[in-house]
């Protein structure tokens, strides 16, 4: 009993640490472009914040790392035999379908029943990844008999997303894009990524230049949800997106963002709007 305590609580100390990382890198980064900062940094309310944004994303990356493996499991996803729009949800790099599962629940009891996850493995390539997610799409199509879907994509998960829209010619499958914490014009914390997947987000990489030459499409509604606090996307600004809706937060960190309070409301508000 007490090595498995010893060793929950090195998993604890090291999901810790590199958040506080992840969060003092971005720091450094935006402390370089406003020297302003520097003269705020050990007040009471900018240590309190900081405290806050770590505690809360330590807590909810250490609960997505618990939960990991049983998103890799081959299990059957519930599906309403007379569902409204399908939700196909797609998570970030590293990370498997079980991080969904707050946000799961919450849609749940909002109103939206059809929701599934795609498994996303680290070790394909974005093409095959993007050829997953059309087949999805077109299986549920022909099992609802519905014409759209909606897709929900966090992190490397919008991405893709943005892939099957832009470049694989899936708008007019897609009623309603959202993009949470999505590195759409990269991040500078690329080069730490241990996966090529990772490497494609370097600002500025031949991947991220296709994209953004690839026309918007105005048949499908694409909004970005993301935080001034996100500490994987830095800058932070690099989450908007020209021609989408930008919706920017702030007090959440890149995980955390799927566990904030009150996403899943706002998550629905956009679902619901009708298409233009």
């Amino acid at each position: 009993m007490t090595t498995l305590f010893v060793i929950l609580a090195l998993i604890i100390a090291c999901v810790a640490a590199m958040v506080t990382l992840s969060f003092t890198l971005g720091w450094y980064e935006y402390a370089n472009r406003d020297p302003a900062l520097l003269e705020t940094r050990f007040a009471p309310k900018s240590l309190a914040l900081a405290l806050s944004l770590i505690a809360t994303e330590t807590a909810c990356l250490l609960l997505t790392l618990l939960l990991h493996p049983f998103g890799w499991f081959n299990y059957q996803e519930k599906f309403p035999p007379t569902p409204s729009c399908p939700i196909i949800l797609l998570h970030g790099l590293f990370q498997s379908r079980t991080c969904w599962v707050w946000l799961k629940l919450a849609l749940r009891r909002k109103g939206f029943p059809a929701l599934l996850t795609l498994k996303l493995p680290p070790w394909k390539d974005v093409e095959s990844l993007t050829e997953d997610l059309a087949k999805r799409v077109d299986e549920l199509r022909h099992a609802t008999g519905l014409q759209k879907v909606h897709l929900i994509g966090h992190s490397m998960g919008g991405i893709i997303a943005r892939n099957y829209l832009q470049v694989r010619g899936g708008s007019d499958k897609v009623d309603c894009c959202i993009l949470l914490a999505t590195p759409n014009q990269g991040s500078k914390l690329a080069p730490f990524s241990l996966s090529p997947l990772g490497c494609l987000m370097m600002p500025g990489s031949a991947f991220l230049q296709r994209l953004e030459a690839a026309v918007l499409p105005d048949n499908a509604r694409i909004i970005t949800i993301y935080s001034r606090h996100d500490n994987i996307v830095v800058p932070f600004e690099n989450a908007r997106l020209e021609g989408a809706r930008n919706i920017e937060l702030t007090g959440s960190g890149h995980m955390s963002l799927l566990f904030r309070p009150g996403m899943a409301s706002l998550l629905a508000g956009l679902l619901e709007e009708p298409s233009p």
